[in-house]
């Protein structure tokens, strides 16, 4: 089905691509980076990963066993509502940050272009760059959309900087680890959770000081650190930072407190309803589970601790490792291997193979509007 959305949409896009040649070297590079060939990447290697989950882990016997009741079909659609809940929550961010700019389905588009060029792509290109590449696209000044691209960067790791050692300080290291007790029993996918943690701290303190205490000091700061042989060739990238950090600063400062609170308010409801879709799917294909507030909360933070681990894969949307940490981080809630592969390949389908299909077909519709909104503007007749 993908190879057939590629052989539909491609010939669309190579037409749109061959009216972009006014485009920058980079807007080429993000408009590249967003093309609906990029599929065919990450949905191998993704099902690469489940492939092999099948031939370690799937029993015949055990699947045959999973009885597909109303229950099932219950938390299944609860949990397809889950991703329409978070994509509006991402949508009214994004709607509230343009100052109503946008309409509700121009951001419900631009959300889906953005998550799309998540799934295939796991460079810094895929996400603040594409981000800022479809927004300057839709009349957007420069100063607003930098100042949307880096807002959103600070508020998604603000949300899992500040919600995961209060997640920690209630279930301790077995959020972690199953069973966990202390540093020593973490293992290699704690110890990873643990270092990426850390390291977005730093990350997240060097934005969070250049928007919202001293922007031109951390200009500065960029550039002097930049300025050496080791490190020159990142200084014009340090000093563009720089400068969007500034641009960034000044922009919040304008924005009324409605303005933040809609923001705040869209990215904690998109963040805790991306993690609810797998709480609904465990609870779908495990019907013993206790639906407790204090169980279902600890299974909320195992999950939020995985995405800690798949944010920084090095493949495509975490295609391939995603499917393979599912099973390392909820041994304990998922006792049959079967059934977690069962969960984590419908969990894949509804949050990432969604979105590569979805891109495929959004994508090259809106880059064909945008390029004939520019190629018809020559033709208006201007007042004399």
């Amino acid at each position: 089905m993908l190879r057939q959305q590629v052989l539909v949409f491609a010939p669309k896009l190579q037409r749109v691509k061959q009216e972009a040649e006014n485009l920058t070297t980079d807007q080429q590079k993000v408009l590249k980076s967003i093309s609906p060939y990029r599929i065919i990447i990450p949905a191998v290697l993704g099902v690469i990963g489940v492939m092999y989950m099948l031939w370690r882990n799937f029993d015949l016997e055990e699947f045959r066993r999973i009885q597909w009741t109303t229950h099932v079909y219950f938390w299944i659609g609860l949990g397809i509502l889950t991703v329409l809940i978070r994509d509006l929550a991402y949508a009214l961010r994004l709607r509230a940050l343009t100052n109503k700019e946008l309409s509700w389905w121009k951001c419900i588009e631009v959300v889906i272009i953005w998550e799309f060029s998540s799934a295939v792509s796991p460079s810094a290109l895929g996400g603040s760059a594409v981000a800022f590449f479809i927004l300057s696209q839709e009349k957007l000044s420069v100063a607003r959309t930098v100042t949307i691209v880096t807002y959103t960067i600070v508020l998604d790791a603000l949300f899992m900087l500040c919600t995961l050692p209060v997640l920690f300080a209630i279930f301790g290291f077995d959020i972690l680890r199953p069973g966990a007790e202390s540093f020593a029993d973490l293992g290699q996918w704690g110890y990873l959770a643990l270092g990426f943690y850390i390291f977005m701290i730093v990350y997240s303190i060097i934005f969070a000081y250049g928007i919202f205490i001293g922007p031109h000091k951390m200009k500065r700061f960029l550039g002097w650190v930049t300025n050496n042989r080791l490190l020159k060739r990142f200084h014009q990238a340090a000093l563009k930072l720089g400068e969007d950090l500034v641009i960034s600063s000044q922009g919040l400062r304008e924005q009324g407190w409605k303005i933040h609170l809609q923001a705040i308010v869209g990215t904690l409801l998109a963040w805790v309803f991306r993690f609810l879709l797998i709480s609904c799917l465990v609870i779908a294909f495990t019907p013993n589970l206790p639906l407790t507030i204090h169980f279902q909360a600890e299974l909320y933070a195992r999950l939020q601790t995985m995405f800690f681990v798949v944010m920084f894969s090095p493949t495509p949307g975490g295609a391939g490792i995603i499917e393979l940490a599912f099973n390392g981080f909820l041994t304990d809630y998922v006792h049959s291997n079967t059934h977690a592969t069962v969960i984590s390949t419908i969990w894949r389908l509804m949050s990432y193979y969604l979105y590569l299909i979805a891109g495929a077909i959004v994508v090259p519709n809106w880059i064909r509007e945008v390029f004939n909104v520019k190629r018809e503007k020559p033709l208006e007749k201007k007042p004399d």
